[in-house]
């Protein structure tokens, strides 16, 4: 029984009067201490999950107790990965309802669950047509300022975003947080300088970027023959890019665009891994990837060219000079027609990706493997080993027996053959 509280407001007066101190509530005993083997149970039942990766467990903690959600309502909206449009909206109609309730009195600057968010994937959100792309434009410019620590946004290329979806996620309170962008699609503004292209500015926003991947609208065979070599715009008052972080860089589909004139403008000290699709036939200043790839080459560690598969796919030749542009090289994948690679001094390289193996293909590295001693791997991008329980003339025929032929020389040369999922013949 807790003790009685009396005051006595005026002690001094000639009748001092007392008064007895009740609580408004009954008074709430002590709740008791369940037994270890009880709580094993309750955390076992909401942790496990029957679907092995899957986050549910998360959900079940919310139904635990109060101290749990307050523990998984953070871990759930950390990271949000829609695949609808319609939860699309109900996710910024919770947050816009959230951020219209937080006043100035609180101590912290940004609402919750606003504030939790810090990874966005929208990469599974399938294109249905141009309302749901309006749709979909309208709730991420409004959504981008609620999601201030926001540091991973992942977009489906399929969803060409606005000028105003971009300025809304790098005009906003933590644009400074972002350091993943990737699945965006690139779309040619109308003038040519970099200052005026809306993705240049979204890069001067986020100087803390170490991902960024990008994938332009390409050019249709018809259009090869009417590129002619236009003079670049002057580059005398731009402001380069500050990406000091910026690690891996994606730029598919574009041989030449205002960004692609910032980026090769721009130092990139941190830059190690670098993705493009060859046009290495366009003369410059038509195309920028060669440009490109000799003006960040010193310090790749990786460099990937690959040209996005799409009817009719026309592929385009590689520089010759890989290796001595990029001397720091450990992974090349190389595309379809194959450069004629010249090198006369060894170099570092470890992995060689190509697109399949082809007696051509091998004639042309048979006289490189004296310049490769560290080469131990070789992948074939583009094929699969075939699944065991299949007969010994079907592992023997086509693109299978070839890469097993490949798989026997390069055995005598200590280098394993890997297909394109980085797996090794599992029927040997």
């Amino acid at each position: 029984m807790p003790a009685q509280v009396i005051l006595q407001p005026r002690p001094y007066a000639s009748l001092p009067g007392k008064l007895l101190l009740l609580p408004l509530l009954p008074i709430q005993e002590p709740s008791k201490d369940l037994p270890s083997e009880i709580w094993t149970e309750i955390l076992l039942y909401s942790l496990v999950s029957e679907v092995p990766g899957s986050t549910s467990w998360c959900w079940s903690l919310l139904s635990v107790c109060k101290t749990f959600r307050d523990i998984a309502l953070p871990l759930i909206y950390s990271r949000v990965q829609i695949s609808e449009t319609h939860s699309l909206e109900k996710l910024y109609g919770r947050l816009q309802t959230a951020d219209q309730k937080w006043d100035s009195i609180r101590r912290i600057p940004y609402s919750t669950p606003g504030r939790w968010v810090q990874t966005m994937d929208f990469s599974g959100l399938r294109f249905t047509g141009q309302r749901q792309a309006l749709l979909l434009d309208s709730v991420l410019t409004s959504l981008f300022p609620l999601v201030p620590l926001l540091s991973e946004l992942h977009i489906n290329p399929s969803f060409v975003l606005s000028r105003r979806v971009l300025f809304s996620l790098c005009d906003r309170d933590g644009a400074t947080n972002l350091r993943t962008l990737t699945g965006l699609t690139y779309v040619s503004p109308p003038s040519s300088r970099p200052e005026d292209d809306p993705f240049v500015q979204l890069l001067q926003c986020v100087p803390n970027l170490e991902q960024f991947e990008l994938v332009g609208q390409g050019l249709e065979p018809v259009d090869y023959e009417w590129i002619t070599p236009v003079e670049p715009p002057s580059m005398e008052y731009f402001r380069p890019l500050n990406l000091p972080k910026l690690r891996v860089l994606s730029l598919l589909s574009m041989h030449s665009s205002p960004l692609m004139l910032a980026l090769l403008h721009s130092p990139l000290p941190a830059l190690r891994k670098l993705t493009l699709t060859p046009y290495d036939d366009i003369p410059y200043p038509a195309s920028l990837t060669s440009a490109l790839i000799t003006a960040h080459g010193h310090s790749l560690t990786s460099l990937l060219l690959f040209t996005l598969k799409s009817w009719p796919t026309r592929l385009r030749p590689s520089p010759d000079n890989l290796f001595s542009i990029a001397p720091k090289l450990r992974h090349l994948s190389l595309e379809n027609p194959l450069p004629n690679l010249t090198l006369n001094e060894p170099h570092h390289l470890q992995i060689l990706s190509i697109p399949r193996p082809r007696p051509e293909v091998w004639r042309a590295l048979d006289r490189l493997f004296k310049y490769l001693p560290h080469l131990h791997v070789i992948r074939a991008r583009d094929v699969k080993w075939i699944r065991t329980g299949i007969s010994t003339v079907a592992l023997s025929a086509g693109v299978q027996g070839e890469m097993r032929e490949w798989k026997r020389r390069l055995a005598r040369r200590h280098i394993r053959l890997l297909d394109g999922d980085w797996n090794e013949d599992s029927t040997a």
